[in-house]
């Protein structure tokens, strides 16, 4: 195996985007990172201004040159996730300004729909061929199921993502762009089942596919390394973040009490990538068997740890995990007799 693996590693700038994306790619640089996942918020990465200034774009390549870096994938959960939502004011703390408007609740999905539209145009221009994001729901609010939640609703809920979301991979097919969905609680697929009657709702159409990130999965108990093997035609990129689950106490719960993020009452929580519950080795395993050969991302969260930190050494643990080669004969040929 060469120094660097045929899998790029590189560093989702979404918790970064408190500083400038010049200062972001001299950090990740200097660590040793391949690559950016640059996110669609902070000066990281401006739909509009990509679209509508034709000098915006080989600046942001300048820049990735510059510290020798590049780009594979873009992402825009935050607007992503306004399209199907029934948006409140946690979105407005979200959203830019021209896609909140007056507040007025279809106003906002509407736009919002069209921006990522227009994020599969800027990637085309940006020359990636993967948006990552969220998709919103219109149904994650009836998960506990109590009121009583009829079939029905949940049938509007799926019919109602397809409608939101068909034209909007109509204009990703038109400009050779796919679309990676992380799979995530608040989104319409935030588990195994709900990820297949997803991906049934729009007719298994190639130009939406999976960001798999199995933080997400380790606190609902979920089989990481099976639903790799599963939906292993949609893994269009992959996302590193780990989770620590501590729950035991009979007081600390999987649905975390409302506690904020890092709170020790909590039954789980986000922590730097190589130190939680996620079985690694495992998924590397996987992605080698499956043949996944695009990037690995270090999407990078911990409450406790200081990111200066935590963001090298987590890169260190994933890169000897990704120079794991498949072995190119078995090891027990020695053995065999020839035939």
């Amino acid at each position: 195996m060469s120094e660097k693996a045929a899998r790029p590693i590189t560093l989702f700038t979404g918790q970064w985007a408190d500083l400038p994306f010049e200062e972001v790619c001299r950090l990740a640089s200097g660590w040793g990172y391949e690559g950016l996942e640059i996110a669609c918020w902070g000066d990281h990465f401006e739909v509009d201004k990509a679209l509508a200034d034709d000098s915006y774009i080989p600046r942001k390549l300048e820049t990735l040159a510059e510290h020798g870096l590049k780009v594979w994938a873009i992402s825009n959960h935050l607007v992503g996730q306004a399209v199907c939502d029934i948006p409140d004011e946690r979105h407005q703390a979200i959203l830019p300004e021209r896609i909140w408007g007056d507040g007025e609740a279809e106003g906002i999905r509407t736009r919002a729909a069209e921006e990522i539209k227009d994020t599969a145009r800027a990637a085309a221009k940006l020359g990636v061929d993967t948006v990552i994001g969220f998709t919103g729901s219109s149904i994650w609010h009836t998960v506990a199921m109590f009121p009583p939640t009829p079939e029905s609703m949940i049938e509007r809920g799926y019919a109602d993502f397809a409608d939101r979301w068909n034209p909007i991979l109509d204009v990703f097919d038109e400009v050779g762009v796919r679309f990676a969905h992380e799979v995530h609680p608040s989104e319409i697929a935030y588990d195994y089942h709900s990820t297949v009657r997803t991906l049934e709702a729009i007719g298994h159409r190639p130009a939406f596919g999976l960001n798999f990130d199995p933080s997400h999965f380790v606190w609902q108990e979920l089989d990481a390394v099976g639903f790799l093997f599963d939906f292993r035609d949609r893994i269009y990129h992959v996302d590193c973040k780990d989770t620590k689950v501590r729950t035991g106490d009979g007081r600390r719960g999987r649905l975390s009490s409302h506690l904020p993020w890092g709170d020790l009452r909590r039954g789980w929580d986000f922590i730097s990538t190589g130190r939680g519950d996620v079985p690694w080795e495992d998924v590397f395993r996987a992605l080698n068997a499956i043949g996944y050969g695009g990037p690995v991302s270090i999407e990078w969260e911990d409450a406790g740890m200081d990111r200066l930190q935590g963001a090298p050494e987590a890169l260190r643990f994933v890169r000897a995990l990704n120079a794991m080669e498949p072995p190119t004969a078995s090891f027990d040929a020695a053995f065999a007799k020839d035939e």
